[in-house]
């Protein structure tokens, strides 16, 4: 049986076939194959912020809601609030043990103090420091990144369209030196209403009677985080005003006359879904469904690549639509087809395969020993191994270098790796703790000295809600290890491949929404990190489905549009093919780029 079906009035014609068989031809009321409403749950696209909110807050689990609040805020504030007590009572206790040390009694207590100070004082510091680090990442860096892109907002959208970049660049420092001192003020002003209910000075008696220090200790914690935004804000600020500002790349740069020079093909956020006629949670109905454009796409490249080769296939992220295991089935099939491809091809995460709790439910929430987040990253370890294991090295924590391939760093785990994802449960998911971050970043090195290195980082921010999934960041630890693998190899060209943006680019917005939340937190300060070796290297990234290239100093920027975000079926996309040449003293020129077009399905249209 034939089944074609149009839009339109239902009708119905069944025409007999030879043999007994029968040709059905629908016009019905509704098409499944185009989705529903209920396509378009989550999508930014077709519904807008607010009405989203308002969905979560009717879905929303409050005692997760709760848990999660206790867990990653209260619980923090409450080690960080609590650890100068306990340790000016520890203090306390040896002073008074020390002064009566001629009674044998005492003077034991007094060694049995001082020995637990000893063994305790490095997991107490230890606990005190994760919980600061805790609350700047969830609330102070974010505090001053929203103060910051709202006093952008509000300047650029009174520049008219006619104002040179100069005016625009002007405004972004001033307004991240305003942010600055707006934030600091805020900062003051809380230290000034908690500094009254603080204490600092504990007794024994006191740890005895813990319900007593509840308000101290959380006033404890507010202060130390008050004083610290006060003085970060300042800084942060001072530091994002002096710096040189995104300004967009309006030439291209000419090739040097030597051969050394590779061509890339950047796509990022391909969002592959698990079913044939799937459609995507951002654009909804507004996007085309299933991965017919991703087979498109392969298909362009492998035909651009036997007629001119392909040095490398980068995809920055959002290989998946929500990280789930057919959707990865999927992405590996396809690449299977294109093997040519498949051998040059790397990628890395974006928060779509990491940060989406549910796909079917924007308002679950992952609590934070919830196996749901460890089975994403080792769904996301597995696809990395299986594409480039054997290719991509992981920086050695003891000696610094990129030794060891993934793959090889991956084999002690294997094991464990396979029941968990077989078996689940809490305790497998605990032995896997730090693995994933462990990986990052991982270094492709070059063939030769002068040669082409990536460094593939992830940028996701670990994020316990759906709504919440695009927060991005750049730990210290992982900015130490490229710093480092930089150094391993320091007459190489660099490709920099993240997820999310450095920093919000001047480009016009409609809303305000478009410029929180998406880029790096610590954006800013990561792109200093990368000054020592700006001039050859270049940052490639994805995630907001922009198609943007230009320079922060010496520093080139490209951002990748997406090739299935963003446009219906019959509409066309595109990517790009960029070509980096190697420069005298050392620098990394980007060429021009070639644009390759994927052409939307005739007689498709979404309303």
């Amino acid at each position: 049986m034939e089944l074609n079906v149009k839009r339109g009035p239902v009708t119905a014609k069944m025409p007999r076939q030879a043999g007994g068989g029968m040709i059905l031809q629908l016009d019905p009321l509704a098409d499944p194959r185009w989705g529903d409403i209920g396509d378009d749950a989550a999508s930014p696209k077709r519904r807008s912020l607010l009405a989203i909110a308002g969905s979560l807050l009717v879905e929303i689990s409050l005692p997760k809601l709760l848990f999660a609040v206790t867990t990653l805020l209260l619980l923090p504030a409450v080690l960080l609030g609590i650890a100068p007590v306990i340790a000016t009572a520890w203090v306390a206790s040896m002073s008074s043990r020390l002064l009566r040390l001629a009674e044998f009694g005492a003077a034991l207590t007094g060694f049995v103090l001082m020995a637990v100070g000893c063994i305790a004082w490095r997991p107490l510091l230890r606990t005190a420091e994760a919980s600061f680090w805790s609350l700047n990442a969830l609330a102070v860096q974010p505090g001053y990144a929203l103060f910051r892109e709202a006093i952008r907002h509000l300047a650029e959208g009174m520049l008219s369209h006619a104002s040179a970049s100069v005016s625009r660049s002007r405004i972004r420092a001033a307004s991240s030196a305003g942010a600055g001192i707006l934030m600091c003020g805020c900062a003051v002003l809380i230290f000034s209403l908690v500094w009254p209910a603080s204490r600092w000075i504990g007794t024994v008696t006191d740890l005895a009677s813990p319900h007593r220090l509840i308000v101290p200790i959380l006033a404890n914690a507010t202060a130390v985080v008050s004083v610290y935004m006060a003085l970060a804000a300042l800084i942060w600020g001072f530091a994002d005003a002096s710096m040189d500002q995104p300004e967009e790349l309006t030439t291209f740069e000419t090739a040097p006359s030597n051969d050394l020079r590779w061509r890339i093909a950047h796509l990022s956020d391909i969002h592959v879904v698990g079913e044939r006629y799937g459609f995507r949670i951002e654009s909804g109905r507004s996007g085309p469904r299933g991965n017919a454009r991703l087979e498109q796409s392969m298909t362009l490249l492998e035909t651009i690549h036997d007629a001119q080769p392909l040095d490398l296939v980068l995809i920055c992220g959002d290989l998946t639509d929500a990280g789930r295991a057919t959707e990865w089935a999927e992405f590996l099939d396809a690449v299977a087809r294109h093997p040519a491809l498949g051998a040059r091809m790397i990628m890395i995460p974006g928060n779509h395969d990491l940060n989406i709790v549910d796909a079917d439910n924007p308002a679950r929430l992952d609590l934070p020993f919830s196996i749901g987040k460890r089975l994403r990253q080792m769904r996301t370890l597995v696809a990395m191994a299986a594409l480039q294991g054997d290719r991509v090295r992981v920086v050695d924590p003891f000696c610094g270098q990129p030794v060891y391939t993934l793959n090889e760093s991956l084999a002690p785990h294997r094991n464990r790796i396979r029941a968990f994802m077989e078996d689940g449960g809490l305790r497998r998911a605990v032995q896997l703790r730090g693995l994933f971050e462990a990986q990052f970043p991982m270094i492709l090195p070059p063939e030769t000295p002068e040669g082409l290195a990536i460094a593939l980082l992830n940028s996701n921010a670990v994020t316990h809600f759906s709504f919440t999934n695009a927060l991005g960041w750049i730990s210290l630890e992982q900015s130490h290890r490229l710093a480092t693998a930089a150094r391993a190899y320091p007459k190489a060209r660099w490709i920099i491949a993240l997820h999310h943006h450095l920093v919000e680019y001047p480009m016009a917005v409609s809303v305000f929404s478009e410029r929180v939340g998406t880029a790096l937190v610590n954006g800013s300060w990561f792109v200093r990190k990368l000054a020592p070796f700006a001039a050859r290297a270049v940052v490639i990234h994805g995630h907001r489905h922009v198609d943007w290239t230009g320079v922060c100093g010496a520093l080139k920027i490209v951002s990748a549009p997406s090739p299935v975000m963003g446009t219906p079926d019959d509409a066309a996309a595109h990517f790009h093919i960029h070509t980096l040449a190697a420069a005298p003293n050392g620098r990394l020129f980007l060429l021009a780029p070639e644009r390759v077009d994927v052409v939307g399905a005739e007689g498709h249209t979404v309303h």
